[in-house]
């Protein structure tokens, strides 16, 4: 998905440099000495504003579900194959355009071994949007389901293929199915 705004303060840096690695390597790939060398500050500086990895990468989870739930806007507004497109466009920048897996796919993927809070954040991101979309869709809850894993799986394929072509297969199936079920 994506951060579609971006702060110029320190905070703000630092949590955009967590964001990117959080992507790229996962909770365990990250590190506050990394952080701070991407953002040109001190380690310690990662610690005052964030005390605790946990703390960060809960700020992260929040902001990144915060602005990609601000994206996808009212579901009621939307037809369901618009919402099912809005949707599976925010992934496909995430792959083709930024070169990098969606933050909640791989936190996902690691969620039993995440502290609480983090974990908590994962949770809340996968069930705010399944709302959404079930809203979007009119209350089918298990076509919402099937839509999101299936786009969060086209994203894990592209990576581990190493060809973004993969999820843009799998979009271009789910919307399609879509707009064949929605008319």
């Amino acid at each position: 998905m994506t951060t579609a705004r971006r702060g110029i303060g320190t905070a703000a840096k630092i949590l955009d440099s967590a964001e990117e690695r959080l992507c790229r390597y996962g909770y365990n790939g990250v590190s506050f000495r990394d952080i701070a060398a991407d953002v040109g500050v001190k380690s310690a500086s990662v610690h005052y504003f964030f005390p605790t990895k946990p703390a960060l990468v809960a700020a992260v989870a929040r902001r990144y579900a915060d602005l990609c739930l601000a994206e996808l806007g009212d579901p009621v507004s939307r037809a369901p194959a618009e919402a099912v497109g809005l949707l599976a466009e925010m992934f496909r920048r995430t792959v083709a355009e930024r070169k990098r897996m969606c933050l909640f796919g791989m936190l996902a993927a690691e969620v039993g071994g995440l502290p609480s809070e983090v974990g908590a954040e994962a949770r809340r991101f996968f069930a705010e949007t399944l709302s959404w979309l079930r809203v979007a869709l009119r209350d089918e809850a298990a076509e919402a389901e099937a839509i999101l894993a299936a786009l969060e799986g086209g994203v894990l394929l592209a990576r581990a293929m190493d060809d973004p072509a993969m999820l843009e297969k799998v979009t271009e199936r789910v919307t399609a199915r879509h707009f064949t079920v929605s008319g």
